[in-house]
């Protein structure tokens, strides 16, 4: 039976802590909303599986931040807001039209206003051994924590920068497993310059105290720290077996391993609005391109909104904020609400949003990533998809005048099933170091439809006739 298209006021792409909050802000004012999400349940990456985990032992692990999540997916739950799990979007035509596959057929639907609330994602960071088996992302390893309760059954070894891996090793003691050690890659000297932002940040005073507590768990346990770390290299061929690391003061050593995290901070999710040609511009704090959004999250296309980290790193907090006041601007857009009430409505939200924000030039400063995942060595493969190496890259660079997107043509880079989101960066500061010019001048790649792969049987499932939601 052919796929059914829906016709909706707002269409909100992503069940994460943005855009639950603005299917339940935007459900206050009447809006007709419909939610597609790619994962089975909502709650995001950092609300992973929260609605059967919160209450139970393993909620208890995850900690009282993990726990705050239920609150907000059952009042999404109970917004009357019509909520499509394991629906992927891959397409949006002007108008706007989305296209998206559920369940191995694809449909459209019809939407007067969009929101983007698809989240970021971890910074790729390659270096020699990233790929080799047993080598994964600090995120990859809260999903199996949060969705499975799994932890490795060895000591693992955790390497990177910023709160994500501490909070990950608290976790996972808590959990029962071990920490082999930790490799700090926070630059030496970062926290000095760092200190400027500090009179403001302690508007957040609580998530520096947050912060500072896991800190004492380590030393409490007697966690390894290898501080100032700026080299890494995994060993091993079927699986990871040693690992080898520098730290600024010239210090060396290579130590077993049977498993490795690491995590380097993350990144807006922009490939979906690059893919619908919204300007985005780069960020030096942060290192990353985000979109250009007004202060409501509205980008340079009309009626098509981004809210949550996908604006912008900013954290949960902030990620709800950003969808409520995204929903907000949309009830006066729609026609549900009369300007002067929205703005009184929202102003209260507008307050939250910049007491979270205070804290970012703190932590932007402090955790901001060493220089060498920036440019990896000649042999360090960056591009997982098509095994490119970084040597391959400048050679091609070396021709003259290369984009990222003529990269892509001579090497195959950012052509594979991630379409670039796992080397993009890397291709962009690599072509900046041999232009001698900033990141911000040399761009990202094109993305191009489909954002998400589909299948001929998906397209043939295309149906034009439909009904309201």
């Amino acid at each position: 039976m052919p796929a059914v298209m829906s016709k909706t006021d707002l269409l909100i792409v992503g069940a994460g802590p943005a855009g639950m909050m603005a299917a339940i802000t935007a459900r206050r004012y009447g809006i007709g909303v419909l939610v597609v999400d790619d994962q089975a349940a909502p709650g995001g990456q950092i609300w992973r599986s929260v609605e059967t985990q919160a209450a139970s032992e393993r909620g208890a692990i995850l900690g009282r931040t993990y726990q705050d999540g239920k609150a907000t997916t059952d009042a999404f739950r109970a917004s009357g807001a019509h909520y499509e799990p394991r629906t992927q979007l891959w397409q949006v035509e002007p108008g706007f039209r989305a296209f998206v596959t559920h369940d191995g057929k694809a449909r459209t639907i019809e939407a007067r206003a969009i929101i983007l609330a698809t989240g970021a994602q971890e910074r790729p960071a390659p270096f020699p051994g990233w790929t080799v088996p047993g080598v994964l992302t600090v995120g990859a390893a809260q999903v199996l924590l949060k969705t499975a309760g799994q932890i490795p059954a060895k000591p693992v070894w955790v390497a990177g920068c910023g709160p994500v891996p501490l909070l990950y090793i608290v976790q996972l003691l808590n959990a029962g497993g071990q920490i082999a050690g930790y490799l700090d890659t926070t630059p030496a000297g970062s926290h000095w310059t760092a200190l400027r932002y500090l009179p403001r940040a302690l508007r957040a005073a609580g998530a520096l105290l947050k912060g500072l507590a896991w800190k004492a768990i380590l030393r409490h346990r007697r966690v390894p720290v290898i501080r100032h770390v700026v080299e890494l290299e995994a060993h091993g061929s079927d699986r990871i077996e040693s690992l080898s690391y520098r730290t600024a003061d010239g210090r060396e050593e290579t130590v077993s391993a049977d498993h490795l995290l690491v995590h380097e901070g993350v990144v807006p999710n922009v490939h979906v609005p690059l893919g619908l040609g919204c300007a985005v511009e780069w960020r030096d704090q942060q290192d990353c391109y985000v979109p250009v959004l007004d202060p409501w999250g509205e980008t340079s296309k009309a009626g098509i909104f981004v809210a949550g980290d996908g604006a912008g790193i900013a954290g949960a907090k902030a990620a709800q904020c950003r969808g409520a006041l995204a929903a907000h601007r949309l009830a006066v857009q729609l026609g549900y609400a009369d300007e002067q009430n929205m703005l009184k409505d929202a102003s209260c939200v507008q307050k939250s949003l910049a007491r979270e924000l205070a804290l970012r030039p703190f932590l932007d400063t402090l955790f901001r990533p060493r220089s060498r995942i920036f440019s990896p060595t000649d042999d360090t493969v960056i591009c997982r998809c098509e095994e490119v190496t970084a040597g391959e890259i400048r050679a091609m660079a070396q021709i003259g005048g290369c984009g990222p997107n003529q990269i892509k043509a001579f090497t195959r880079a950012g052509m594979g099933p991630c379409q670039g989101r796992q080397c993009g960066y890397t291709v962009t500061r690599i072509l900046a170091e041999m232009q001698n010019c900033p990141a911000s001048e040399i761009g990202f790649y094109r993305v191009r439809p489909p954002l998400k792969p589909v299948t001929l049987g998906e397209l043939a499932t295309l149906d034009q006739e439909g009904e309201v939601v």
